[in-house]
């Protein structure tokens, strides 16, 4: 059987976790992987015994089924408009781009070359996003509220130092953790308005911000109530709740479920199913197969989102 290959741009923490999901799906295999950071490159080469290259245009030309795009957010648009010149499908790490101009750039370059396009969303090819919608589908009552609270004791993480995560021109919480959420709620309640908002920032021009306040809509009507703090004396936590009348679902910390009534505790949901990993999505729509990818297009709405809520 004919594999998929991959080619991967960049080889920072969430590039190599493709890298081995790469590797363990026995369905791909890895044209080459590219980095101007030619130590990198080589180290990773001999790790995982693939093929490198500090040269896009070698990379390229080997003709990828998909190519990955796991660098910074500002050379996005640029990296994709290299690749949709050369035929192949674009695999882009979330935000989208830098801003929504860029974003726009991506979806019209792919859209002329006539390349499918997919964003990594990780959180929607877990068990727990799977769970989540099942606890929807059973005894929520009326949906009255959708809460996102997240708090970080520091930013950047401790695992997660590099250049340009703090900064004000490309990083961030508020691009870096809000995307998944904003997608998840998108996937589920249709699009948002952001109503009012307040972005807090360090007197230092040049770091990214602190903090977030928010007040939106689904198109449908449901209040959205968005909250972000980093700097704090607390562990960090991610909480992402669903209010029914009946029924109260909460996906914690990216893998957590639990559930909740009135006048009752909170439990946590076993997690039993688990739907297509997002490479095998991948694969499976190249084959004219049905499968769920995040498109370009749906990137954009939510970099949209996320420019509104950084101004």
């Amino acid at each position: 059987m004919t594999k998929t290959t991959i080619g991967i741009i960049g080889t920072g923490v969430v590039g190599e976790r493709i890298i081995n999901q790469a590797l363990q799906n026995g369905h791909y295999e890895i044209a080459a992987i590219f980095d101007t950071n030619e130590e990198r490159t080589a180290q990773l080469g001999e790790k995982y015994d693939v093929t490198t290259t500090n040269d896009l245009q070698a990379l390229l030309n080997l003709k990828p089924d998909w190519v990955y795009i796991g660098t910074p957010p500002v050379s996005h648009a640029s990296l994709a408009e290299e690749i949709a010149k050369h035929g192949l499908h674009i695999l882009s790490e979330k935000p989208l781009a830098h801003d929504a101009a860029d974003g726009e750039t991506m979806v019209r370059v792919a859209n002329v070359a006539n390349v499918k396009t997919a964003m990594h969303f990780p959180l929607m090819y877990g068990t727990a996003v799977h769970q989540l919608k099942q606890e929807l589908a059973s005894d929520m009552g009326d949906i009255k509220r959708i809460e996102l609270h997240t708090h970080f004791p520091e930013w950047p993480r401790k695992w997660q130092q590099n250049p340009w995560i703090a900064s004000r021109e490309q990083g961030g919480f508020i691009r870096e953790i809000f995307p998944h959420y904003l997608q998840l709620t998108y996937h589920l309640f249709g699009d948002i308005n952001i109503l009012a908002h307040e972005t807090t920032y360090p007197t230092n021009p040049a770091l990214c911000e602190t903090g977030v306040s928010a007040l939106a809509k689904t198109a449908s009507g449901i209040p959205i109530v968005i909250n972000g703090l980093a700097g704090i004396g607390q562990e960090e936590r991610i909480d992402f709740k669903i209010f029914g009348t009946e029924k109260t679902v909460t996906l914690r910390n990216w893998s957590q479920v639990y559930t909740s009534k009135a006048y009752e505790a909170e439990r946590e949901i076993a997690q039993t199913e688990a739907p297509d990993s997002m490479l095998e999505a991948c694969r499976k729509v190249l084959l004219g197969e049905k499968a769920f990818i995040v498109p370009f297009e749906e990137g954009l709405k939510v970099q949209r989102w996320v420019d509104e809520l950084l101004k």
